[in-house]
């Protein structure tokens, strides 16, 4: 399979996997920013992609960025459709108390690539019954 990716600035990183077994591929700041404590920042990439149809792009934290600094993705996972051509950014949120740099060229997240499985929507008046039924958060134990 083969995702085709367009600079859309001269300066992007173009992602490459790590490792030969990795899931993801690292996703690059094409700016410096600076994140303050507790403030979320959308990172742009300088890159578009053209994924294709019944895929879609995952944007996840790095570990190492969540573990060592408390930068994580805010809406992780984030979704990159297959018919999104705009600009792949990232929205980092600084958990830590100290203000967080990014530099220009830094890994700042991974992308995964999934498939998607789109489902028929289908309006009823009843739902089948099970053991679980209604039953919402902690219903199934501590």
């Amino acid at each position: 399979m083969q995702i085709k990716i367009k600079k859309i600035d001269s300066s992007a990183v173009i992602p490459e996997y790590q490792t030969s077994q990795a899931a993801g591929f690292d996703l690059h700041a094409l700016g410096g920013y600076t994140i303050e404590s507790g403030e979320r920042v959308l990172v742009g990439t300088g890159l578009a992609m053209a994924l294709d149809v019944g895929y879609e792009l995952q944007i996840r934290p790095r570990s190492g960025l969540a573990y060592k600094n408390g930068i994580t993705v805010l809406n992780t996972p984030g979704t990159i459709d297959s018919d999104y051509r705009g600009e792949i950014k990232v929205l980092l949120m600084n958990h830590s108390n100290e203000t967080f740099k990014v530099e220009a060229g830094e890994r700042i997240a991974q992308g995964v690539l999934k498939a998607v499985i789109q489902a028929d929507i289908i309006t009823v008046d009843e739902l089948g019954d099970t053991e679980r039924g209604a039953g919402g958060f902690g219903s199934t134990g501590k």
